[in-house]
């Protein structure tokens, strides 16, 4: 370990959390492209647990902590031998944030005393890339369940990768729970940043959308990052409370 996870995110209304990832895998160009993140401004940055060696993602976790950003490692493996090393690798990289995973009791234990935030997948997971199947009642439940548990300090909501309307899901999420939220997979377009900062999520990913170039601006990695920023802040703007009142779209 190179030294402790000292990053407790303080989320700021949708914030924007950059995972150096194509279809659920870590690009293996993730080093460079860190790089990159870092001289946009983006505080909020993470890897997944497979796609590099934990040798590589813990150098790129150092620069990632060296700029005073909040590390995260989502885990997508979702077999209780890979939830359990992604839980020790947690610790040992170390990180700010663990995302996903299906057991927290596996992980808890294991990161239990520790500094590690923990946002486990409600409801059921399946496939990989990871999609989220069930209805949005089935799901709203499996929030609460896992908020309730202590050491569970939010949620990692595939809501754009479920069959529900996303945007009813991530509503109903954050109304049935008090922890945060952050909604992560297949934010692909304009319309869908606004639409989670709308919806009242914490905070939300982008990872193989920016890379491929699909948001309407140039391809280049920059471009893509200070799109999503700009929209990002108009949302904001326009969902921030007036007279006491949150405005939601």
């Amino acid at each position: 370990m190179t030294g402790t996870a000292i990053h407790i995110p303080e989320f700021d209304m949708a914030d924007f959390i950059f995972m150096l990832t194509k279809d659920d895998v870590t690009v293996a160009d993730a080093a460079e492209r860190v790089v990159e993140v870092l001289n946009a401004g983006i505080r909020h940055v993470g890897y997944k647990n497979i796609g590099l060696p934990w040798t590589e993602l813990q150098r790129i976790g150092d620069a990632i902590r060296q700029a005073n950003a909040t590390l995260y490692l989502e885990i997508v493996s979702l077999d209780a031998v890979s939830e359990a090393e992604s839980a020790r690798a947690a610790l040992q990289l170390p990180v700010d944030v663990l995302l996903g995973g299906t057991r927290p009791d596996i992980v808890l234990p294991v990161i239990a005393g520790s500094a590690v935030r923990y946002y486990p997948f409600p409801g059921t997971i399946v496939g990989h890339p990871s999609r989220l199947s069930g209805s949005i009642a089935e799901i709203v439940a499996s929030a609460c369940r896992l908020s309730a548990q202590p050491g569970v300090h939010g949620l990692d909501l595939l809501a754009y990768r479920s069959n529900t309307d996303a945007g009813h899901l991530i509503r109903s999420v954050c109304a049935a729970v008090s922890k945060p939220v952050i909604v992560a997979g297949s934010i692909d377009r304009t319309e869908r940043v606004r639409e989670v900062v709308a919806c009242g999520a914490a905070a939300f990913t982008v990872g193989t959308a920016a890379l491929n170039g699909l948001f309407p601006v140039g391809s280049a990695l920059v471009d893509q990052l200070a799109h999503i920023q700009a929209v990002l802040a108009g949302a904001r703007h326009a969902t921030r409370p007036k007279d006491g009142i949150v405005v939601r779209d």
